[in-house]
């Protein structure tokens, strides 16, 4: 594609995201040293952590802050919510106006923003600060994958790509591990809080390393924002999650009702300005010609029913094993490290068996393995309940963490294999944004019923909401087989 087409279709090929200065050479303006590679992973590795950090703290919260149980799904849901309406435009942003600008910028609002969540008076004051958390994780994330690009070549440009992904799998331990950690010390008496404020320091000194250590670049030929269909994605997240959440909590008054009648007329509205916009030359947050691709079109649905599963496992677990088997907040920390371990040694191993088996024979796999370890999560701790010791739960939990690794590497793959090479950006990002909207939509819905059984039985809400899970990797198994085999290699979002 020529630089004028680029320009007038609003797509931008992975090579005109070229550094400001040189490249290539230690000493040149655009080199990305092992030291600026570092920094960047930790840019990224921050928000992921965030997201997992809280789960093990919401017990505590809840003590300290009098919350709801909808206002806990909120402060959960609220952070993927922004992350994911806002992450393409950060994205773009930092195309146009520089990305270490638009990642410094992130960094400094995700630093600000942690001390507020720290220092929260109130619940809705916390949830404030969430959203704003998860709006500056949103400048932050896209500008490590599009620096890479930018900036590495060969084999150190895939050895930083196998360090992004990996650091996906380490977030969940380190989250669950840190938040249990933070929360279990107690230090001077501030039980939850330390869990917000650890990202100060660690925000403080990442903002100066990017400046060190991290070249300025962007893009030739950004893409366009699209205002009006962010807004109306954003609005679209809203009216599904608020009412979710907020219904079971207040008894389902009309305004729930009402305000999730008004989100599928959002959604409609939100496709009919996306193809008025990208008829018109520009670049929607959700390309209608990418989802005219029907290797992209179906493996969306299932990636986002998929994360949609993960998310509200996550949010189900640690009350369980907190409320339900009255686990401290390290325990329930330690308790799902078995399955984050597996994930990142499963995540090694999917590349390998993708070649053997294809890309839709590793999800249903996957989603096999995933479905037969929450099986014997549920007959765990129904059968044991109320003693079920936490190693008891390690064997299930690390086949879950398996069949997880197969499918979310695979999908990745049958996602973006039909996408074309100049459209890899808008692609990651479409992608990207429907994971996070997957992640906050399952702490809203199967969040809340897990809520709404609790109190008829701890373990007969966790197997309720396990079950649905289970449900939905015997649909990921099934459904697989209709995803078209790639015509091509699967590219990387820029």
């Amino acid at each position: 594609m020529s630089a004028a087409a680029s320009r007038r279709s609003g797509f931008h090929a992975v090579e005109d995201a070229v550094p400001l200065g040189r490249q290539g050479r230690a000493g040149d303006a655009g080199y990305l040293s092992g030291v600026g590679i570092a920094v960047l992973i930790v840019c990224v590795f921050m928000p992921q952590v965030d997201y997992f950090i809280v789960n093990v703290a919401l017990p505590t919260i809840d003590r300290s802050l009098h919350a709801s149980s909808g206002a806990l799904e909120l402060v959960v849901a609220g952070y993927g919510t922004a992350y994911a309406a806002l992450l393409v435009v950060g994205g773009r942003l930092g195309d146009m106006v520089g990305r270490r600008r638009v990642l410094s910028i992130g960094l400094a609002g995700f630093t600000a923003a942690s001390l507020g969540c720290g220092v929260a008076p109130s619940v809705w004051f916390l949830l404030g600060a969430r959203l704003v958390q998860g709006a500056s994780a949103a400048m932050i994330v896209p500008q490590v994958l599009a620096t890479f690009h930018a900036t590495l070549h060969g084999a150190r440009l895939h050895r930083a790509q196998s360090l992004y992904g990996a650091a996906a799998g380490l977030a969940i331990a380190v989250g669950q591990l840190a938040g249990g950690l933070l929360v279990s010390v107690n230090i001077a008496e501030t039980t939850w809080r330390p869990i917000f404020w650890v990202n100060v320091p660690i925000g403080l000194a990442t903002l100066s390393a990017v400046q060190r250590f991290v070249p300025a670049t962007r893009s030739q030929h950004p893409a366009t924002i699209d205002p009006a269909g962010t807004l109306l994605f954003a609005a679209t997240l809203v009216f599904l999650l608020v009412p979710l959440a907020e219904g079971q909590t207040n008894g389902w008054p009309m305004w729930t009702w009402v305000v999730l009648a008004c989100a599928p007329i959002v959604a409609c509205l939100t496709i009919f300005v996306e193809r008025r916009f990208e008829s018109r030359g520009g670049v929607p947050l959700l390309p209608p010609s990418l989802l005219r691709i029907r290797s992209m079109r179906r493996g969306l649905v299932l990636q986002f029913l998929f994360m949609l599963s993960y998310g509200a496992f996550m949010f189900v677990f640690a009350l369980t094993v907190q409320d339900g088997l009255h686990a401290s907040p390290l325990r329930s920390g330690l308790a799902i490290v078995p399955m984050a371990v597996a994930f990142l040694i499963g995540s090694l191993f999917t590349p390998r068996a993708i070649t053997r088996l294809g890309a839709r024979k590793t999800v249903a796999v996957g989603a096999t393995v995933d479905g037969i370890g929450l099986v014997g999560l549920i007959l765990t701790v129904t059968g044991g309940w109320p003693h079920v010791g936490l190693l008891a739960l390690a064997p299930a939990l690390a086949l879950a963490g398996v069949g997880q690794a197969l499918v979310f590497g695979s999908l990745f793959r049958l996602v973006l294999a039909d996408v074309p090479q100049h459209h890899a950006g808008v692609g990651g990002g479409m992608l990207v944004t429907i994971q996070q909207s997957g992640l906050a939509l399952g702490v809203a819905t199967l969040g809340t019923l897990y809520l709404g059984l609790e109190t008829h039985g701890i373990p007969e809400a966790f197997a309720a909401a396990t079950a649905a899970q289970i449900a939905i990797m015997a649909v990921l198994a099934i459904a697989s087989r209709a995803v078209p085999h790639a015509i091509r290699p699967a590219v990387q979002p820029c």
